[in-house]
């Protein structure tokens, strides 16, 4: 069956990790009958961590989608990870998505990651609902977790389920909405309405009153009634709820046990009748001179397709994660990728339920849709039926944080794990693989530890690659502290003609951050014009390793004061070699001092984390320039620190927090080492110079 951008809804469902998101995920199709029985996650036949490192480790890693056919309406979802190491994966659905479903444990209110999760979809004006879980847990506290949502976010929670007792008295929900109750079934039924029993009659009556008066927020003719009467009848509250949802006015809320089904058919039925479609978002391109516009979703204009993941299967091959923005998509048809500038030819089309792929002949805009095997497409990447159509935004992602050198044991392996390692980061654009050829490393960057420990495993396991890792090492740099003045005269004899060239230059150093400056300030001749092109290139070669431990030297500036040549035997090789030896006796009298990279950091952690975080911080050779209380108690905090002790901040960082923290760098500058440092590093660097030359 074909669906109108309009019978679409497409949500992740997102949260902190051991939620039950994917619990949730895999109920919610077995109830919308995607599937046949509902697995569990320890089972490791979920629909959707169907991997072996998520079957292993009994976690999400990617992405999934499925869909369920719900009512008259097409519901594609996304199951997301839970962890910061996956960030990227979340983040990409929320991008292909109308609404996100924040799943909270109601044992224990909104977490660092949901927090985290939330400020995005804030950034995005994104609508969203929660979904409370573990109602049936004698820790449970359904209203407090309701209450900690309020404090954290400031919005209007309204409730739309709402359940029938806690822990071990859990009976059901209450579908506020349509004033029924859902009991809890037995035997992995589907739940089905009923009357709401008589006990419960006046907390429903209140929630309703609470859930009219956000419907009201939606409309101003609603507002003026609700004020007026007090009330609005279920056919006013659904218009308003459409309203103020696809506005991101309010948070609808609901409550249950995926586990026993229960409050997953009043979630689906609010979802199919009042969850914005497609037609309500926007879309964003860029115009040639960086102009950003706004696109609709609309069947009726060309073809305009954004891939917003792309994965690997063994049978199947590249899977292309395809959303349709303007038009429709057929399968086998022939577009144009706008990013590679390379036509894209379609074959077959598919729906998912995990890795269950199911044929379709055509998506209308708004739709999600997989594609088998594109030559070129990349996640990111747009599709447009006319190469004169502009490219969508990219999809925003964060930047890595953590690094290691990696490296085949064999050599003759090198090049295969290269491919391999390149691959991996094309498939996720949060993963970063370049060689550095500063520090002669081939560098893998992530989001986290786990995250590179997971890619790295399975390349072990599929091609049998022993891979060493190890830390980067730092890019240092070079310079000087005061002016300092040398001479060199580049002389021999061989026979014929010789090579002859005396350069004096002077050295002084510049403002951080200025690099490089030269100066001809030779008179009268003592050195031909045609020749200080070859002074300054010996300068710069010299300059590519200092004296100190071969690190590049930066912020200093060259004035060339006299020389000498010979009629026959100078060239500009001769000028070269004088200036290169010129410029290092010149450095050596000139103080010259190990920079070291200082980065800006930005750390995210429960205010209950604070103290220890800035005293670690400082510990680190760290500067703190400021901090900051955010939403939901979470502390901000930014500072300076060297690169060298950031290295492993990673797995630091998770220790400290319990892994509820975050962070993100970026680079600020070089700032002078010295001492006992300065040794060390120089030490280091001296020793990899003598193991590379054996080598």
């Amino acid at each position: 069956m074909d669906y109108s951008t309009q019978q679409l809804r497409n949500i992740s469902i997102a949260g902190h990790g051991q939620t039950g998101k994917t619990t949730l995920f895999e109920h919610l199709l077995f109830v919308g009958g995607a599937l046949s029985k509902a697995e569990s996650v320890a089972s490791g036949k979920t629909a959707s961590d169907n991997s072996p490192e998520e079957i292993q480790r009994k976690i999400s890693v990617y992405s999934s989608l499925a869909h369920i056919a719900w009512k008259d309406s097409l519901i594609n979802m996304w199951d997301t990870p839970g962890s910061s190491d996956f960030s990227g994966e979340v983040i990409s659905a929320f991008r292909s998505s109308e609404l996100a479903l924040m799943v909270v444990d109601s044992r224990s209110g909104a977490q660092i990651e949901t927090i985290k999760l939330w400020r995005d979809l804030d950034r995005r004006n994104k609508p969203r609902i929660a979904f409370l879980n573990h109602c049936e847990d004698e820790r449970s506290d359904y209203d407090g977790s309701v209450q900690d949502i309020r404090k954290k976010f400031s919005v209007e929670v309204c409730p739309v389920t709402i359940p029938m007792g806690s822990g071990g008295d859990f009976k059901g929900v209450i579908d506020v909405l349509h004033g029924k109750a859902y009991l809890v079934a037995g035997d992995g039924a589907v739940e089905k309405p009923t009357d709401i029993p008589a006990e419960y009659k006046d907390v429903y009556e209140d929630a309703l009153g609470v859930l009219a008066g956000a419907a009201a927020e939606g409309d101003d003719d609603l507002l003026v009634k609700f004020i007026d009467e007090g009330e609005l009848t279920q056919e006013e509250i659904i218009a308003g709820l459409k309203i103020a949802v696809a506005n991101n006015r309010i948070v609808p809320s609901f409550a249950g046990n995926p586990e026993k089904n229960c409050g997953l058919v009043p979630l689906l039925d609010f979802i199919a009748d009042i969850a914005p479609d497609p037609s309500h978002a926007i879309e964003t391109a860029v115009s040639p001179v960086e102009e950003k516009m706004a696109v609709k979703f609309d069947a009726a204009t060309p073809a305009v397709i954004l891939c917003v993941k792309t994965s690997s299967d063994q049978f199947s091959g590249k899977l292309s994660y395809l959303k349709v923005v303007g038009g429709s998509l057929h399968s086998d048809s022939e577009l144009f990728n706008l990013t590679e500038k390379k036509k894209e030819k379609i074959g077959k089309l598919y729906r998912c339920v995990g890795k269950k792929l199911e044929e379709i002949k055509v998506a209308q805009a708004g739709d999600l849709c997989i594609a088998a095997k594109l030559a070129v497409t990349k996640t990111s990447d747009t599709l447009a039926a006319s190469q004169d159509a502009l490219p969508l935004v990219k999809l925003r992602l964060p930047e890595p944080v953590y690094s290691m050198a990696v490296a085949a044991k064999e050599k003759r392996d090198d090049d295969k794990l290269s491919t391999q390692l390149l691959k991996a980061a094309e498939e996720d654009r949060t993963l970063t693989f370049q060689y550095n050829p500063e520090t002669k490393q081939n560098v893998l960057s992530g989001m986290g530890e786990l995250q590179i420990g997971i890619i790295l495993d399975r390349i072990r396991a599929q091609s049998k690659i022993e891979i060493e890792t190890s830390l980067p090492r730092i890019a240092y740099r070079e310079t000087i502290q005061r002016k300092a003045q040398a001479e060199y005269t580049h002389k021999k004899q061989s026979g014929g003609h010789g090579q002859y060239a005396r350069v004096v230059l002077s050295v002084e150093a510049l403002e951080r951050g200025m690099e490089y400056g030269f100066t001809n300030a030779v008179v009268g001749g003592a050195i031909s014009k045609g020749y200080i092109p070859g002074v300054e290139k010996g300068v710069r070669e010299a300059m590519e390793h200092g004296v100190l431990a071969g690190y590049p030297v930066v912020d200093v500036a060259i004035t060339v004061l006299d020389g000498k040549e010979h009629p026959v035997d100078s060239s500009e090789m001769a000028f070269k070699i004088a200036s290169r030896n010129a410029f290092k006796d010149a450095m050596r009298s000139a103080g010259p001092v190990l920079l070291e990279p200082v980065m800006n950091i930005t750390v995210w952690v429960e205010s209950k984390y604070l103290g220890d975080i800035m005293s670690d911080l400082s510990g680190k050779r760290g500067r703190v320039l400021g901090q900051n209380t955010l939403a939901g108690d979470i502390d901000e905090i930014r500072a300076l620190v060297p690169q060298s002790e950031l290295l492993k901040y990673a797995i630091d960082l998770r220790s400290l927090t319990s892994g509820t923290g975050s962070f993100e760098t970026s680079f600020s500058h070089y700032d002078p080492i010295s001492g006992k440092l300065a040794d060390e590093v120089i030490a280091a660097a001296k020793e990899f110079i003598q193991v590379s030359s054996e080598d």
